[in-house]
């Protein structure tokens, strides 16, 4: 039986003082996989008394403690106590998203000559790597204390023909808690054959510790988004957002036009869009940028997101439903949460004019993606 988080953070004193005097990384049982492999939870804390847990089943974040303005510490992210939870069904909650993350249109794309079909469990679109994508394989684990922080090294090889994807492709995914109160993900990747690649991270965040987010207050760092149609898949032109409900260039509540009678939040359910990150000529590419900044007045908890990638998919939690019973046996609600996924756009493959996201054999493929916390001035 798949022990209980909110059990195994009781009994190891995960919060406040304790953790000072704790070893900055633990590994626990998390339970095993009906054919029998054994799935572990890392903990990973800093000196300020931060830390996240992570399972090697996707590379899930099951758990990630900050503080607020009082220095209480709170859980800013959605989740299960078990495994099972997970496994039965679970909306991407947390996860490391591959071999491609967002929607691929109509499950088909054509590289090199050769068309691509992949599984429509989105119909009539792919989505986030297929029926069995890198959220739901069991990740190779290492941790280690790196200069930075205490670290887990996740590795997966993803066989040629995996969920329709081409080549052989290695990948490996390095979390980092660092001084600063920063979740930390760097990812490369190899391949033996062109192939297309997007990951990403997929946690959802309640920087107030629960209850709908409509009240966060957020800016994303664009002027243009990707339109999309009615299945979610970009249109292929880059529109402003200046005019739109789509403009969060200046802090903006979530709450405040996700309900005006607008084509594109009808299409997402709310926001559940790609923006298109304005980045400084010479900012190199290799350097995170920040792309958004949340803020939860309720508490003051600030997030950061800092990535190398081109895109931001915003999602406000639109199709959480109370479906899901959460940790210590919390519903979540429609827009309960919400994520923030740097990534490439959605469908490039099949958008000639977008940000490449082929890789070939002897490039190695790298992003960054930073989650910042700290309390709000």
């Amino acid at each position: 039986m798949t022990p209980s988080l909110s059990a195994l953070t009781l009994a190891l004193g995960l919060a406040g003082c304790a953790t000072q005097t704790m070893s900055p990384i633990t590994q626990v049982p998390y339970g095993q996989l009906p054919d029998g492999q054994k799935v572990d939870l890392f903990i990973l804390r800093n000196a300020n008394g931060a830390q996240v847990s992570i399972i090697n089943y996707g590379g899930i974040v099951t758990s990630l403690l900050v503080p607020d303005r009082a220095g209480q510490f709170v859980d800013v992210v959605l989740g299960y106590d078990k495994l099972e939870d997970y496994l039965k069904d679970s909306p991407y909650f947390g996860c490391l998203v591959g071999r491609y993350g967002n929607r691929i249109c109509k499950g088909k794309f054509t590289l090199n000559g050769t068309e691509y079909t992949l599984a429509t469990n989105n119909y009539p679109n792919a989505l986030h790597g297929g029926l069995k994508g890198f959220d739901k394989r069991l990740w190779t684990a290492r941790s280690f204390v790196s200069k930075e922080g205490p670290a887990l090294k996740l590795t997966y090889h993803s066989a040629d023909g995996e969920e329709g994807y081409p080549g052989n492709l290695d990948v490996t995914a390095i979390y980092t808690l660092t001084a600063d109160n920063a979740l930390r993900l760097d990812y490369t990747a190899k391949t033996d054959q062109d192939t297309v690649i997007n990951l990403t991270q997929h946690s959802y965040f309640n920087l107030a510790g629960g209850g709908d987010i409509l009240g966060h207050v957020v800016m994303i760092d664009a002027d243009k988004f990707t339109p999309v149609d009615s299945t979610l898949i970009p249109t292929g032109v880059l529109k402003p957002v200046a005019g739109t409900p789509l403009d969060f260039r200046k802090p903006t509540a979530i709450g405040a036009r996700i309900g005006q009678d607008d084509e594109q939040l009808k299409f997402g359910g709310g926001y559940d869009h790609n923006w298109v990150i304005n980045r400084l000529s010479t900012l190199p590419k290799s350097k995170p940028a920040l792309q958004a900044c949340v803020v939860a007045p309720k508490t003051g908890i600030e997030l950061e997101v800092l990535s190398t990638e081109p895109g931001l998919q915003f999602y406000s939690g639109n199709f959480l439903n109370g479906s899901n019973v959460g940790k210590s046996g919390v519903v979540y609600n429609f827009r309960n949460g919400f994520c923030m996924e740097p990534q490439h756009y959605p469908d490039s493959p099949n958008q000639p004019n977008f940000p490449s996201v082929v890789l070939k054999p002897g490039e190695t493929y790298n992003n960054t993606i930073i989650y910042r916390f700290s309390v709000a001035k």
